[in-house]
């Protein structure tokens, strides 16, 4: 009755307040709807409905710019801003991103999926502004544990001296992921508890005039609270006290459950998937951490707002009791604890997407790798089966990490190794580790693996002549395939090697092989510029070896299906095949 009115934020300026109430809850109803069905971000988008309608009836976007951050809050936006239909008609549920794009529209500013970002982007919008004596009001909507963020710390101080209109909406749902962390958090509670004059206020103590809102999901009060601040003249902060996953009973239960959720029966709660969980590397490594702890007193798992890279639940949390910490949203923190942590002798690990890895390099390089400490670095979902959108895929893990000098990194092909080199790392005290978890389905190995990788020595699976297939991590396995496919239609073995590591090359191998190989190939679960394959075909620079790489084109890929990702990029058996055969070729064979 509502929303199939609302092509645009003129549509609803026209709305009194009943039909912006019937207006909310028709949104939450299509979002229940097409979560139910699809999945997607919950959490977050049912605690913003009544923020959003309220913003879109007072300011005037796209003249008017607002900054969502993370923006996995923002199918709401989405639905008032021309694209309702992805949220109402199952036929264009992926026709738009879970985050703010402006290729789909104006009324989106910016792509992104990470954390922390707004206020520091919105800044750089309201100077822009400045210069050229523009009017328009900068609004950065920030929350889900986002405000721990060194970023959005570094943006709120900046803030502070600006002179002219700036406003930072923080939606205060008390949630990050997971719970929320860190001494600001309980300052916020005791604002929300005293109707926001409470003495501790980080928002005035950084220079910014301040406006509470306790009921965050009360649509005419938050109309009142953004009127107020409209077109104002200097920087103030609107503090929203709001509920994640409002409108949804198990939502509100079972918040970090819901944050991000998969197709689900309406009526119960319960998830659609068939049958149990399938077995992941994430919950073998919080198995064994948690088992570890039980026995070895210096063991620190460091969390950044996402355990479950560790498989750290919220059973096993409670369980690691001293041995866990979880430092919020604040990565670079994360990585300068370790460091210190290892230094003093901890056995300490800390996880995390890479795709929030990429946050760290200096912490990594300077912070960790330089001073040799010799903490554990678990990457997570850091491969073409992991997150595909454009803001979360990662690609780019070996050529930012693996030539760091003094980290040794580690690429396991199955859950055995990872488990192997996990315990390695921890119980080494050289130098700093990463270990980049395989992406797709968990794989076992077939017989022992190595249990220490102080020597650093690929491993010649098959040993063969005339081709040498290395297969890294995630790839092994294709490497694998590729190798039985030439041994049936060549005649003759090939030789398969598990590299191990990509944080250098095994140049006694190589040296051994270039003797009766002559062509060599690489695969990996990674960009191909500036990765592995690249620095072992530099080797053979000077030679008249052949060297055919692997990997996923420089580039950003947004949704994509991984299956035809890497047919473009020719990451199929028989097309690596079919590519030896023509270097074999050219090389006479």
């Amino acid at each position: 009755m509502y929303l199939e009115k609302i092509n645009d934020p003129e549509d609803v300026k026209k709305l009194d307040a009943t039909g912006r109430q019937g207006l909310v809850d028709e949104i939450r109803a299509a979002l229940l709807s097409r979560a139910s069905k699809h999945g997607g971000h919950f959490g977050p988008n049912f605690g913003m409905v009544e923020a959003t309608v309220a913003l879109h009836t007072v300011f005037d976007s796209p003249h008017d710019h607002i900054v969502y951050d993370v923006s996995h809050q923002t199918y709401p936006h989405k639905m008032l801003t021309g694209r309702k239909e992805a949220f109402t008609d199952p036929e264009h549920y992926d026709d738009v991103s879970p985050y703010t794009d402006p290729d789909e529209t104006p009324h989106d500013l910016f792509k992104i999926g990470h954390t922390s970002t707004s206020v520091s982007l919105a800044l750089g919008l309201a100077k822009a502004r400045d210069l050229r004596g523009g009017h328009e009001n900068i609004i950065a909507v920030i929350g889900d544990g986002s405000m721990s963020g060194g970023e959005a710390l570094e943006g709120l101080n900046v803030a502070g001296e600006l002179d002219s209109n700036f406003i930072v909406v923080f939606n205060d749902n008390q949630r990050s992921i997971a719970e929320n962390h860190g001494g600001m958090y309980d300052r916020f509670r005791e604002l929300r508890e005293s109707n926001g004059t409470a003495p501790n206020n980080l928002f005035k103590a950084m220079g910014l005039d301040y406006v509470y809102v306790n009921d965050g999901n009360d649509t005419e009060t938050l109309i009142a609270a953004f009127k107020q601040v409209k077109d104002i003249d200097h920087p103030v902060v609107v503090h929203i006290n709001t509920l994640k996953g409002k409108g949804y009973e198990p939502a509100l239960k079972d918040e970090e459950a819901w944050h991000w959720h998969g197709p689900f029966d309406i009526a119960t709660g319960q998830s659609l998937s068939d049958g149990p969980a399938p077995e992941s590397y994430t919950n073998l490594a919080g198995e064994y951490l948690l088992k570890r702890a039980e026995t070895d007193e210096n063991l620190l798992v460091v969390a950044s707002a996402v355990p479950f890279a560790l498989g750290m639940s919220p059973e096993r949390r409670k369980r690691m009791g001293k041995h866990y910490l979880d430092v919020g949203i604040a990565e670079e923190t994360a990585v300068a604890i370790a460091s210190g942590a290892a230094h003093a002798g901890a056995h300490v690990v800390w996880g995390s997407s890479t795709t929030f890895q990429q946050r760290v390099y200096d912490q990594l390089s300077q912070d960790l790798a330089l001073n040799s400490n010799p903490a554990v670095i678990v990457g997570n979902s850091g491969s073409v089966w992991g997150m595909s959108d454009v803001t979360h895929a990662s690609f780019w893990t070996i050529p930012m990490i693996a030539n760091i000098p003094n980290i040794t990194y580690l690429a396991p092909t199955n859950a055995e190794e990872y488990l192997a080199m996990l315990r390695w790392g921890l119980d080494q005290e050289k130098h700093p580790v990463f270990i980049q978890v395989p992406g797709g389905p968990v794989r076992h190995a077939k017989g022992p693996v190595r249990k220490s990788y102080d020597d650093l020595r690929s491993e010649v699976v098959r040993r063969g002549s005339k081709i040498a297939i290395f297969g890294l991590g995630s790839f092994f396995d294709m490497g694998e395939k590729t190798a039985d496919i030439l041994r049936e239609s060549l005649g003759f073995e090939v030789t398969l090697v598990n590299p191990l590591f990509a944080s250098g090359l095994d140049s006694g191998l190589l040296d051994n092989l270039a003797v009766n190989h002559d062509i060599f190939v690489t695969l990996e679960d990674g960009q191909l510029e500036g990765g592995w394959g690249q620095t072992l075909a530099s080797y053979f620079g000077n030679s008249d070896k052949h060297v055919l790489n692997y990997g996923i084109k420089k580039d950003f890929y947004d949704r994509f299906e991984a299956d035809k990702l890497l047919h473009e990029n020719r990451f199929e058996p028989g097309l690596i095949v079919a590519d030896i055969r023509a270097a074999l070729r050219r090389c006479g064979n």
